[in-house]
């Protein structure tokens, strides 16, 4: 439970606090390694949606659900640099500056986003599928909670 505390704490320090950390790289750098974070992310969330969804296979959930764990607790909080709210990696950003200004709701968004991370990590590993869909859903309306505040939509 102390790891768990911890855990959120360097999560949130390392979103809300971003001059905190090591500013690694030019800006398009951070850009193109966080947008990776993020595909890296959402095939993982894809991977445990598709156990749901089908034949569950608890293996497949556990790994998946360690890289969202890892992926949680790396400080890649650190990527989101002030400036780089604009510019390109892979593609063009789509931070909101707004991530940049509000670090009381970056430090609630990120907090639930870590928690429920870890969460998910635990209740993979109990090879549980009801668990394991309630926990993604949980999930789920973390990472949408900061995409809600600090993402913009994406041009089609």
């Amino acid at each position: 439970m102390k790891f768990n505390k911890i855990a959120v704490a360097v999560l949130a320090i390392g979103l809300s606090g971003a001059t905190l950390a090591q500013n690694i790289g030019k800006a398009e750098d951070q850009i193109r390694w966080r947008q990776s974070v993020m595909q890296t992310q959402g095939w993982s969330m894809a991977r445990i949606k598709a156990n749901i969804d089908g034949t569950f296979n608890k293996d497949q959930v556990i790994q998946a659900a360690n890289t969202i764990q890892a992926i949680a607790n790396s400080g890649s909080g650190g990527l989101f640099q002030p400036g780089t709210d604009t510019g390109k990696g892979w593609r063009e950003t789509n931070v909101k500056p707004e991530m940049f200004s509000n670090a009381a709701k970056l430090k609630e968004v990120g907090s639930a986003y870590n928690k429920a991370a870890n969460e998910m990590a635990k209740v993979a590993a109990t090879g549980d599928a009801a668990a394991v869909k309630a926990q993604f859903g949980n999930l789920g309306k973390a990472c949408k909670g900061c995409h809600d505040e600090f993402r913009k939509e994406e041009k089609k």
